[in-house]
């Protein structure tokens, strides 16, 4: 891993949510590949149930459908949830990509209150779901103003912190994930206009 991120343009693909509202039944996905520091290779939409279990399946098929022949050496996705509280399966995406995913958030979360959540809003799922966010360890990613946090299936933790760090082109935050927000934003603006209502956002993490 520290060799591929080394190269002068090693891909990455970016995958993040977009917004919905309270009510909706799916949430807009993105991906985009980058060949760092911010040449973009190719992009790809989906959707997600909202607060559902497809999300692993459905972002492991989004990468691959965007994925360029020479592939990609790792997946960065925007926290480990999309679609509010979809919680994905770092691990079983690992597996079937064949390359590192990493999963990075702003803030390092409040298990206390997620557990609770979880507990009120899933009680037949909220066991399993739980144990999906707390698989893998949080390693905390220095930056020169507020640290972020990753958490890794595929690479060493200090692996994942040198490719976070490594993706960061414009201030502190990756610049796969910051690319595949806008579009996934735009997304979720395109279908606000086709259903003629404003919505709200919410997320998980």
């Amino acid at each position: 891993m520290r060799r591929a991120i080394g190269k002068a343009h090693p891909r990455l693909v970016g995958v993040d949510d977009g917004a919905f509202r309270r009510g909706d039944r799916e949430a807009p996905i993105a991906a985009v590949v980058v060949a760092l520091p911010d040449g973009i290779e190719a992009v790809g939409i989906s959707r997600v149930t909202v607060d559902g279990r497809d999300g692993t399946a459905r972002v492991r098929a989004l990468v691959r459908a965007v994925s360029p022949p020479e592939g990609v050496r790792a997946v960065l996705i925007d926290g480990p949830v999309v679609g509010g509280f979809n919680v994905l399966d770092l691990g079983a995406l690992h597996r079937a990509l064949g390359v590192p995913v990493v999963a990075v958030t702003r803030r390092r979360p409040e298990f206390a209150r997620i557990r609770a959540a979880l507990a009120k809003w899933f009680p037949r799922s909220a066991r399993a779901r739980y144990a999906l966010l707390r698989r893998h360890r949080l390693h905390r990613v220095p930056t020169a103003g507020t640290p972020i946090w990753a958490a890794a299936s595929g690479c060493p933790g200090r692996d994942a912190v040198a490719l976070v760090r490594r993706a960061m082109v414009r201030g502190y935050w990756p610049e796969p994930l910051r690319l595949a927000h806008l579009v996934a934003s735009a997304a979720g603006a395109r279908s606000r206009t086709v259903k003629g209502g404003p919505r709200g956002s919410r997320t998980g993490l």
